[in-house]
């Protein structure tokens, strides 16, 4: 099913990214999906008023070679939308529940979407290198903050278990101040959906001129820290607005969290085993 990314997906969170001229191509896509399969690149030019050459370029910085790829990863994203037949809700109503089970499918629907379309836009290389960097940092740093702040925490709880110098920092002192400490055999885990967070920006850019490596954890698409960082990681939600708290690309990001750990964690599974039985042991009485 994930031999291709998300087509649509992807356009749909770098369109605001891209170039006004790209912009109205990507929106005319985004708006007319399955026609766009039997248009040709010149029809299309000409009904989006733009040139071939505009076309290319706005493939190209969505990350396909051309027009033909990004054709194939749209028909790809339509199969794979009638298969999961579910689509991202923004919060509704109450009237629009009428019993507590529509609450249940909405909420639980919103996430598997979520997880869904974040697998299928993931880049396999870049959790590669991820994971190793992490495995091999003296000390991690998690920075993030509000809803951010709650996943990095869930990060250093996570590799605390298996023995492994991280801290979180959900508030930006607390950034700024270890940023200023640490050196090139350290690694930030940076964590902003939007990818424009002011807070993290300024510690990253500290955390980067003393040499530690910066791994950034974002929505999809261009951002000032995916600029900044040496390895990104993406995590799809297509929130409608802010009236969601960040459910669904909690749950995503979370996701993301979930694969690093583990994937540092069989890296060196013998030695994970041993700290998280010790772990269990010592904290088995107070539950």
């Amino acid at each position: 099913m994930y031999s291709f990314f998300n087509g649509l997906v992807k356009i749909k969170e770098s369109a605001s990214h891209l170039k006004p001229s790209e912009q109205k191509v990507a929106n005319y896509i985004i708006n007319h999906p399955q026609e766009i399969l039997d248009l040709s690149i010149s029809k299309l030019a000409k009904v989006c008023k733009v040139s071939e050459a505009t076309i290319i370029r706005m493939c190209r910085s969505l990350g396909f070679k051309g027009f033909k790829e990004l054709k194939l990863n749209i028909s790809a994203s339509l199969s794979m939308n009638e298969t999961l037949n579910t689509k991202y809700e923004d919060i509704s109503e109450l009237k629009y529940f009428t019993e507590v089970k529509h609450i249940v499918d909405f909420v639980t629907i919103n996430n598997l979407k979520s997880i869904e379309n974040t697998l299928s836009i993931i880049d396999y290389g870049a959790v590669e290198q991820a994971i190793n960097i992490l495995d091999s940092a003296r000390k991690i740093d998690v920075y993030g903050v509000g809803a951010s702040g709650v996943i990095a925490i869930d990060v250093e709880q996570k590799f605390a278990r298996i023995n492994r110098w991280c801290q979180a920092y959900p508030d930006n002192h607390g950034q700024l101040t270890s940023a200023a400490h640490l050196t090139d055999k350290d690694t930030v885990l940076a964590i902003s959906y939007s990818g424009e967070t002011q807070e993290i920006i300024d510690s990253i850019k500290i955390a980067k001129q003393n040499g530690a490596k910066i791994i950034s954890l974002t929505k999809y698409g261009k951002s000032r820290i995916t600029q900044m960082a040496d390895v990104c990681l993406f995590a799809s939600s297509l929130e409608k607005s802010i009236r969601s708290g960040a459910m669904a690309s909690r749950i995503a990001q979370l996701n993301i969290i979930d694969i690093i750990y583990t994937g540092v964690a069989s890296k060196n599974y013998e030695e994970a085993v041993k700290y998280l039985e010790s772990t269990r042991k010592s904290i088995k009485n107070r539950k």
